[in-house]
């Protein structure tokens, strides 16, 4: 570690309180108006606001930041190839059996994981009568999707054998089979023999990577989320039932489009994490009525660290931060110009969000509160009763009526792999509801309970200063002097300025009882304090909802410095918005697990010992 990992976190905590000493005109503006009788008049709370319409301008921009964050998230995002082509094993016992052709001397086999959970008992032979045991290949849950490899040497075992045959010790699924000989060359599988239902082991020899690695094989939940994406699209009965099913149905969405390959299965986050930017530059630009604003703030998400590789695994979080995202768009739509229209598409985001993770509740819980607020700045206007009452029942039905409808109609896969009859019937049928009301009281059994252990968990009060990243990758070369390595954690800039500008938004709601304050606070609050009360393992990434409201608090600031004429307003923004992105260009090797020297992440990008770089 060198000097530099000490003075470069000092220098970035500095510029951020450097950064939020400049917005000091937000408190020091002066007294508040007289009112007739000579007391300071309080301003009166409400979410009314000048909505920002979109310009020409606005569309320029948007596209150009949403442009230029696309081709960096779809770059590298992994391999377009992979074996699509199984070998069944149908049963325990159930073998492949190849002819090398000629004695060879097997050095290592390396071998494409299905999605089944087994072993293969490996057996070698030279005439294809005697044969010896050669150790035991493993398909276990954390190894699906993926390439491993065996070396016989390893295990002890004489690696010469004309014969190979692999017995497998329950219904599995193997998708290719690479044999390489002593000196670590491919063997050539045209002069194999063997049956024809082996023909899928070595019919995608291409796909055989040069080393395994995340860009050719799952990693870490992805074995559970890419896995049961596929198994939808199968209709095979999902063996990750711990989160409801539509994330997994949207993941399947870019397997359909693109196969089971790791491309595929990370296409529908990364596409969803792009157009998250379209729709924060709007929901910006309506509640802060800036472009300038807009531009900087969704530049500072798109290169968050969070969620550039958050977006980029198979996982649901993202589905879950961009309904949110929605829900809390449309809700502020509503509150800020009282069409009821916006709260109906908030409630069926709402619906989708729940259906996709059930954090999206919180979100929930928070836009109650949220409404009931703007309620209560009703209470003095004409009809204030009927108008209210009225809502109540609209709400009951968007909020309600519909989200339930859409996550009961979510379990339709796991309807028709149960052996139910497809169809808009099956939604009518007890055997339907029973699944879907037996997987809820397993979600809750399951979250309630859960009790282990994880290197790279992490508790609330951590991911607020961006103190223990997850670490999703980590692989060493044989250099000795570099390494591939990536995970999960903010900007530190963004995580430390936002934070402050989130207690500024406290001070502004209490203060000046500015509506854009409340709704951003609630929803920070909302997204956060249930995770203060949770004891089960929790990590880095269960933040990423909450950096929605802190780029709105950053946001909420620059705005209340443009109302009040102070001239260091463009040289705050750009400050922050600029060292954010390099940032983001200074930790990509960390965040996409680019091969760099050693000296570089362990001397420049380890700002704390807790950060595993």
């Amino acid at each position: 570690m060198s000097w530099l990992t000490y003075i470069l976190p000092v220098l970035a905590a500095a510029f951020c309180i450097f950064t939020a000493r400049g917005w000091m005109p937000v408190f020091a503006q002066g007294r508040l108006p007289e009112s007739p009788e000579g007391a300071a008049a309080r301003p009166r709370f409400g979410f009314a606001a000048e909505n920002g319409r979109l310009t020409r301008l606005d569309a320029v921009l948007c596209l150009v930041i949403t442009a230029c964050y696309a081709v960096t998230a779809f770059t590298g995002l992994g391999d377009t190839t992979a074996p699509l082509s199984w070998c069944l094993f149908a049963e325990r016992g159930q073998y492949a059996l190849v002819d090398l052709g000629e004695q060879r001397e097997i050095g290592m086999i390396r071998y494409y994981n299905g999605i089944r959970t087994g072993e293969y008992r490996l057996q070698f032979s030279d005439d294809g009568e005697t044969w010896r045991e050669a150790g035991t290949i493993e398909q276990r849950y954390n190894d699906l999707l993926k390439w491993q490899d065996y070396f016989p040497e390893a295990e002890g075992v004489d690696g010469s054998a004309r014969y190979i045959r692999i017995v497998a010790s329950a219904e599995l699924d193997l998708g290719e089979i690479a044999l390489y000989d002593a000196e670590g060359r491919l063997l050539d599988a045209a002069g194999f023999d063997y049956d024809a239902g082996c023909a899928p082991l070595f019919d995608e020899q291409e796909t055989v990577p040069v080393r395994p690695g995340y860009m050719n094989s799952s990693y870490f939940d992805e074995i559970y989320h890419a896995r049961t994406a596929l198994e939808h699209i199968e209709n095979i009965k999902p063996y990750e039932i711990t989160h409801p099913p539509l994330g997994k149905e949207i993941i399947g969405l870019g397997i359909r489009l693109f196969g089971m390959t790791p491309f595929g299965w990370r296409f529908s986050g990364t596409l969803f994490g792009v157009l998250m930017l379209p729709i924060l530059y709007v929901f910006l630009k309506r509640m802060f009525a800036s472009s300038g604003i807009a531009a900087c703030a969704t530049v500072i998400f798109a290169f968050d660290f969070m969620h550039f590789v958050q977006t980029r695994i198979a996982t649901i979080d993202t589905y879950s931060v961009f309904f949110i995202l929605l829900m809390y768009l449309f809700m502020w739509r509503f509150v800020s110009g009282g069409r009821w229209r916006y709260l109906a598409l908030s409630g069926l985001f709402f619906g989708l969000g729940a259906a996709s993770k059930w954090t999206c509740i919180y979100a929930g819980a928070g836009l109650a509160v949220i409404w009931l607020a703007y309620w209560i700045t009703q209470a003095r206007k004409p009809r204030f009763a009927a108008r209210f009452l009225g809502n109540c029942a609209f709400c009951l039905v968007f909020f309600v009526a519909v989200p339930l409808a859409v996550y009961y109609a979510s379990y339709y896969h796991y309807g028709t792999a149960n052996g139910l009859e497809g169809g808009v019937g099956m939604y009518f049928t007890r055997d339907y509801f029973d699944i879907v009301l037996d997987n809820q009281v397993y979600m809750w059994e399951y979250h309630s309970d859960l009790v282990s252990e994880h290197p790279y968990a992490s508790r609330w009060y951590q991911w607020i200063i961006d103190a223990r990243p997850i670490l999703y990758y980590l692989e060493y070369f044989e250099d000795g002097s570099t390494k591939s390595a990536f995970g999960a954690f903010m900007n530190p800039v963004f995580c430390w300025t936002g934070l402050l500008a989130m207690a500024a938004n406290v001070l502004l709601m209490i203060k000046d009882r500015d509506g854009r304050a409340a709704f951003t606070v609630i929803g920070y609050l909302a997204q956060l304090l249930p995770w203060v009360l949770v004891t089960r393992l929790t990590f880095a990434y269960h933040y990423f909802p909450s950096e929605l409201f802190l780029l709105l608090a950053l946001a909420n600031v620059w705005r209340k410095l443009g109302e009040l004429a102070a001239p260091n307003l463009r040289r705050n923004m750009y400050a922050v918005t600029g060292a954010c992105t390099g940032l983001f260009v200074a930790f990509y090797p960390v965040l996409t697990g680019l091969r760099c020297a050693l000296w570089y992440t362990r001397g420049l990008l380890k700002w704390f010992p807790s950060w595993p770089f």
